[in-house]
């Protein structure tokens, strides 16, 4: 379901359309409004076109009504105010038989007067409204067809706003914009707003990185490669079962964590993990999937080299001789080297570390499979050259500096330093996961 209003009105009830929606301008600002144009000029007017989402359709001699049916016919519109002339209603312009018949052929809701307006609008406004943000080049499938799935089994429950990324748009940036726009509804009583982040792990992890702290509802539809977020919190990867996931309503709240200040919703890895990240180029993804993790990971192992890492912990600094160092506040068993506990805990108000101290590329190899092992039995690794604890805070320093990705991304840091942020997300999960 859109969240667009269509108002209309013939000429002797304009000023009372006019007089109308001055009164309830607080709520109409959170809608996109189609209107003619010549209703369209009286509402710029009276509000100023800064403070609308206002697009104008053709006046109602040249179409208008006949354009605005159309947008009723495809879905585009939740609900249309027309305030009829009682007089002219079966022969005045626009036409109120043509929009009647729209909204009926759709099952969209007419109002024709004050007071029949002011109710479906309440109606509309108490409705749960969620802000989409999708990445159309996510994955390996066909993003419209995509959307037009995720429409098609949200709409008839939600009001969806579809936010596209954009490639000189960070999705973070976007997240902020419609947390603003959420938080400025809260005073009006407007329904109930959730996000929905649709994307691979990068956009799933930018999204939720505005959302920590809010209070915001997450929801997750993963098109991604490995989608690592969904599967540590058992939410389903197959498009239509995440969308109704996100309709059952079932919340949990989840920590997240800061890696020099930057918000981290799944893990951070330097040495190892990062150097196969690294070597897991986009066009091997778009090509092998989850297999192309793989091939890198082979590939990091033939070079990585051990380096000496100070690591700071409840004021005590330990010096090791490691290949990786992984930590992690949510992960699923195929993120390997983040499972020395062999269970990651969301909800515990601490990061699980794993410091691998192999050194040579047998070692590296046993550990692998010992800690591959240990994410499937769900038991703390009991190797010598495997480190695994839990901790709040840590900080970490290298030499020689190493490469560090947080939440996929590659960034350049020493030293680094971790916090976990207890409770900061509400996500859209099964019940079972947590």
């Amino acid at each position: 379901m859109p969240n667009t209003l269509a108002i209309l009105a013939h000429p002797p009830q304009i000023e009372r359309l006019i007089t109308w929606l001055s009164n309830h301008q607080a709520v109409l600002t959170h809608f996109q409004i189609l209107a003619p144009v010549e209703i369209a000029r009286l509402i710029e007017g009276q509000w100023g076109v800064e403070k609308i989402d206002l697009s104008p359709l053709p006046s109602s001699e040249a179409g208008g009504d006949i354009a605005l049916s159309a947008q009723i016919v495809a879905g585009k519109v939740a609900g249309v105010l027309f305030f009829a002339d009682p007089q002219g209603i079966a022969t005045a312009f626009p036409s109120f038989t043509l929009i009647l018949r729209a909204c009926q052929l759709q099952g969209i809701p007419l109002a024709l007067n004050e007071m029949s307006a002011t109710f479906l609008l309440k109606g509309i406004a108490k409705s749960q409204i969620a802000y989409l943000i999708f990445n159309p080049v996510a994955g390996q499938g066909d993003p419209n067809m995509d959307l037009a799935t995720i429409r098609e089994i949200l709409e008839p429950q939600i009001l969806v706003n579809v936010i596209m990324t954009q490639p000189d748009l960070n999705p973070a940036d976007q997240a902020r914009e419609v947390i603003a726009h959420i938080q400025s509804k809260i005073e009006h009583d407007l329904g109930h707003s959730l996000i929905i982040a649709s994307g691979g792990d990068g956009t799933v992890s930018a999204v939720a990185g505005a959302t920590m702290g809010t209070g915001i509802p997450l929801g997750i539809i993963p098109r991604g490669t490995a989608n690592a977020f969904s599967v540590g919190l058992g939410i389903p990867t197959n498009l239509r079962a995440a969308c109704e996931t996100i309709l059952a309503g079932n919340t949990h709240v989840v920590d997240a964590a800061r890696c020099n200040g930057i918000p981290m919703i799944l893990l951070a890895g330097l040495g190892f993990e990062a150097g196969m990240v690294d070597k897991a180029s986009r066009e091997l993804k778009n090509e092998l999937g989850n297999l192309a993790y793989i091939i890198a990971g082979v590939k990091q192992l033939a070079t990585a080299q051990p380096f000496t890492a100070w690591v700071e912990c409840d004021g005590e600094v330990t010096e090791v001789s490691t290949t990786a160092i992984t930590v992690a506040n949510v992960a699923p068993p195929t993120s390997v080297l983040a499972q020395g506990l062999g269970t990651i805990i969301p909800d515990d108000g601490l990061m699980e570390v794993t410091i691998a101290t192999s050194q040579t590329r047998v070692q590296g190899l046993k550990a692998l499979a010992s800690l591959a092992a240990s994410a499937t039995r769900g038991n703390p690794n009991q190797r010598e050259d495997i480190l695994g604890f839990r901790t709040a805070r840590i900080k970490v320093t290298t030499d020689p500096p190493q490469k560090l990705v947080i939440d996929g991304e590659m960034l350049e840091a020493n030293p680094v330093e971790f916090e976990c942020i207890p409770k900061a997300l509400t996500v859209l999960a099964p019940l079972s996961t947590v």
